[in-house]
C-alpha cells in the first residue's frame, strides 16, 4: 500500500519504519508539498499544523484512512489545547467528513516504536480509536509484520482518553520520570 506521512521528525520517522515491513511505500510531506496522497495517511505533525494540512489537502484527503498521531499540548503550559469532551481526532473528523480518521501513534513514544518494545522489553501497543472498522483493520493489517501489538479500543469518541494517555506518558517522560523507551501497557 501507498502510506503518506506528513512529518520528517522522530515520530514520524518511527511510525515510517514500521509501516514500511511488507509490500507498502512511505513517502514523506511537509505541509507545503503537494504531492499525491497514499491510500493511508498519517499526520505525525504538531497539532497546531492540522489545519494548514486539512485546507491544502481536503479534496486529497477523501475517502482517505487518515490518522491523527497528534498531542494536542500547549508544551509551554504542558495542558491540553482541545476542549475535555472532544479530541484532536474528532475535531478532524469534523473537518474531513468524507475521510476515514482514526487515533493512533500518540500513546507510544517515537523511541518504544522504533524499537518495536518498550524498556522492560516488552511490546510497544498501539491504541486504535476509530469509528470505521475496515479504517481500523487497514491500519491493523499494514502492522501485523512490524513488531508493535494493535489494540482496538473502540470508537473515535476514545480519541479523549488516548489523548489524555499521550499527555500524562509525555509529560513524564519530560520531567525524567520515564525512560524515553518507556510507556504505558495493557495487560491481558
Amino acid at each position: 500500500m501507498n502510506i503518506t506521512i506528513f512529518g520528517h521528525g522522530h515520530l514520524a520517522q518511527a511510525v515510517g519504519k514500521n509501516l514500511a515491513i511488507g509490500d507498502n511505500h512511505v513517502t514523506y510531506l511537509t505541509h507545503e508539498d503537494h504531492q499525491p496522497l497514499g491510500g493511508l495517511v498519517i499526520l505525525a505533525v504538531p497539532y497546531s499544523a492540522i489545519d494548514d494540512i486539512v485546507s491544502r489537502y481536503r479534496q486529497a484527503l477523501s475517502g482517505k484512512v487518515v490518522v491523527d498521531a497528534t498531542n494536542p499540548i500547549d508544551f509551554q503550559t504542558w495542558q491540553p489545547v482541545v476542549p475535555a469532551n472532544s479530541s484532536s481526532a474528532q475535531q478532524l473528523a469534523q473537518k474531513l467528513p468524507d475521510s476515514k480518521v482514526l487515533k493512533a501513534f500518540n500513546t507510544a513514544t517515537a523511541a518504544s516504536l522504533t524499537n518495536g518494545q518498550l524498556a522492560n522489553g516488552q511490546p510497544t501497543q498501539v491504541l486504535v480509536a476509530g469509528d470505521d472498522e475496515d479504517a481500523k483493520q487497514v491500519l491493523t493489517s499494514i502492522l501485523k509484520d512490524s513488531p508493535l501489538t494493535v489494540i482496538n479500543v473502540g470508537g473515535l469518541a476514545r480519541a479523549r482518553e488516548l489523548e489524555a494517555l499521550g499527555l500524562l506518558e509525555l509529560s513524564l517522560a519530560f520531567n525524567k520520570q520515564l525512560p524515553i523507551d518507556g510507556g504505558f501497557q495493557i495487560v491481558k
